[in-house]
C-alpha cells in the first residue's frame, strides 16, 4: 500500500489518520481520584489547545493526587523543512578507524579521562562509553588502542575531576549527567568549565557533555565542546576527540 504524501511544510500528530492531530499525554494533577478530577483534566487540556479531550485512563494516587492519561487533538503545524538542530557535523569513525588515526595523526597514547559529576550516582551512560565491553556491541574506549582512558566513576566533585586532570595531563574530559531534574545539572556542568577557565587549561581540554538530556546545543552554550545524548557510542565520541585534537593543534 503505498503511503499518503506529506507536506513537510505543515506537519501535524496523528493517530489513526494522518493530519488527525491527535495527541496521547500523561500527567498528575494534585487533586483527588473522581468525576470532578476528569473534568479538570479536559479542561486543562482545552486550555492548552486541545478540542475534544478525553480521560482515556485514571488513577487514584493517594493523598489526593491523580495520575491521567489523556488524548486531544491539535490543530497546530511546524514547518519541518526549516528545522535547524546544531550537532556535531562528522563523518564518524569506527574503533578500528580511530586507532589508525590515532597512530598515524596523533602517535602517541590520549588520556580521556570520565566520570559522572556532583551528586549524580547513574554511571550507566559513562560506563557505556568507557568501559571496555562498551554497550550495544559497541567497545567502550578501553579498548581502544591508542587510548588511554581513565573511568572515576559516580558522585565525583568538579575540584577531583580537574585535579585529575592536571595530575594526568588529560586530553579530554567526558561529564554524564542523567539526573537533571529542576535543571541541577547545569550549575554543576557551568562550574566545571569555570573552574578549568579559572586552572588555566580549558583550551587545552576537549570537554565534552552527555546525557539523556543532553543536546549538542546546550553543551556549547554551557562552554563545552561538544554534547553527545541518547544513541551516542563510543566511535562517536573518540573521533570527535581525534578530530579536535588534530584540528586545534593540541597534539
Amino acid at each position: 500500500m503505498a503511503l499518503e504524501k506529506v507536506d513537510l511544510t505543515k506537519v501535524k500528530p496523528y493517530g489513526d489518520t494522518l493530519n488527525d492531530g491527535k495527541v496521547q499525554l500523561s500527567f498528575t494533577l494534585p487533586i483527588p481520584y473522581g468525576d470532578e478530577a476528569d473534568e479538570a483534566a479536559k479542561q486543562l487540556l482545552k486550555k492548552m489547545g486541545f478540542s475534544e479531550p478525553s480521560v482515556v485512563f485514571s488513577k487514584d494516587l493517594g493523598v489526593g493526587y491523580t495520575f491521567f492519561t489523556m488524548y486531544g487533538n491539535s490543530s497546530y503545524t511546524v514547518d519541518y523543512t526549516k528545522i535547524e538542530v546544531p550537532k556535531v557535523d562528522l563523518e564518524f569513525m569506527d574503533k578500528y578507524g580511530v586507532e589508525a588515526f590515532i597512530e598515524e595523526n596523533i602517535k602517541r597514547e590520549i588520556v580521556v579521562i570520565g566520570a559522572c559529576t556532583g551528586s549524580d550516582a547513574h554511571t550507566v551512560g559513562i560506563d557505556a562509553i568507557m568501559n571496555m565491553k562498551g554497550f550495544d556491541g559497541h567497545y567502550g574506549l578501553e579498548r581502544y588502542k591508542g587510548i588511554e582512558a581513565i573511568n572515576l566513576g559516580s558522585q565525583v566533585p568538579n575540584e577531583e575531576l580537574v585535579a585529575k586532570a592536571i595530575e594526568l595531563n588529560a586530553d579530554a574530559i567526558l561529564v554524564s549527567q542523567v539526573v537533571t531534574q529542576k535543571d541541577v545539572h547545569i550549575p554543576n556542568l557551568t562550574q566545571l568549565v569555570e573552574m578549568l577557565e579559572a586552572e588555566g587549561i580549558r583550551k587545552k581540554i576537549i570537554l565534552i557533555a552527555g546525557g539523556p538530556r543532553i543536546s549538542h546545543e546546550l553543551a556549547q552554550e554551557l562552554g563545552y565542546d561538544a554534547g553527545f545524548g541518547s544513541g551516542s557510542y563510543a566511535s562517536h565520541v573518540a573521533t570527535f576527540i581525534v578530530k579536535q585534537l588534530v584540528d586545534r593543534k593540541l597534539v
